[in-house]
């Protein structure tokens, strides 16, 4: 696997070699778009919007708008001369509680592997992350960007996350109504979540749509007749404290039938 970035990180005094490799992949299926007639490809021209011709990959420049119709040109140079002296060095700037950090500031994740004669000082900076149950929040430069960076400790090693910075992270959009609730349905509603709580198993869970979408395609490609995916039943609309009475009395019935788990040994919990 080819590495998206290969540098370093910078932790006090130590010097840890690394690489960056994408953690996730998307498997989302690509389509082509045909022309309807004969379905041959459609194919896209980029075309000067004054003059009308078609510009070559070499002729184009990028710019910035600064007012309608008015642009500022950069060029290669330009990105490279705005790029830090740490270009090729994350920094850690500090460490965190993985639990200060929202959800919704977390982007895309990678694997820091490290390099040769990293081994020591990268073993060291993950254990001691580990061990301590916090986060490096870092900078480093990735392609032509600068990014904030969470590099969290696992069991095997550690991720890097790139982190949206806070002017990038929107506000909610209205704020919900926050309606009082019944000491009631407040038991009800943890009875209900309790029951249906489990371990997280990543394996469980699968794409349905993309499966379908796939034994369709094989289907047509093997002349094969398509069956349309049955409709899911319309649920009927109730009264909520209805529907957590009947959700309450299904969880302790299938409390019932279901013979008492042996209690597990509890293990310490890592961030991963």
């Amino acid at each position: 696997m080819a590495a998206t970035m290969k540098g370093a990180i910078s932790f006090g005094l130590l010097h840890v070699p690394v690489s960056l490799h994408t953690a996730t992949q998307d498997n989302d299926i690509r389509f082509n778009q045909l022309c309807r007639e004969d379905g041959s490809r459609v194919k896209y021209k980029k075309v000067c919007a004054k003059c009308g011709k078609e510009v070559s990959t070499q002729d184009i420049v990028k710019g910035f708008e600064i007012e309608p119709g008015k642009y500022v040109t950069l060029t290669d140079e330009d990105f490279e001369k705005a790029k830090v002296q740490k270009d090729k060095t994350i920094h850690i700037l500090h460490f965190a509680d993985i639990h200060d950090i929202r959800p919704i500031f977390f982007d895309k994740t990678y694997h820091a592997v490290p390099e040769a004669g990293g081994d020591k000082a990268y073993e060291l900076l993950r254990r001691c992350m580990l061990e301590e149950h916090t986060v490096a929040i870092a900078k480093g430069v990735i392609g032509q960007s600068e990014h904030l960076l969470a590099l969290i400790p696992t069991d095997t090693g550690i991720l890097a996350e790139t982190l949206f910075f806070s002017d990038e992270v929107k506000a909610i959009p209205k704020e919900p109504a926050k309606p009082e609730l019944s000491e009631q349905e407040i038991s009800m509603g943890k009875t209900i979540i309790g029951s249906m709580k489990e371990a997280f198993e990543p394996a469980k869970y699968h794409d349905e749509y993309r499966q379908r979408l796939w034994e369709i395609i094989q289907a047509k490609a093997n002349n094969q007749e398509i069956t349309a995916a049955p409709e899911a039943p319309s649920a009927n609309i109730i009264n909520m404290m209805d529907a957590l009475q009947q959700m309450v009395e299904q969880a302790q019935s299938k409390g019932k039938d279901t013979p008492p788990k042996k209690p597990r040994s509890r293990k310490k919990a890592s961030a991963s």
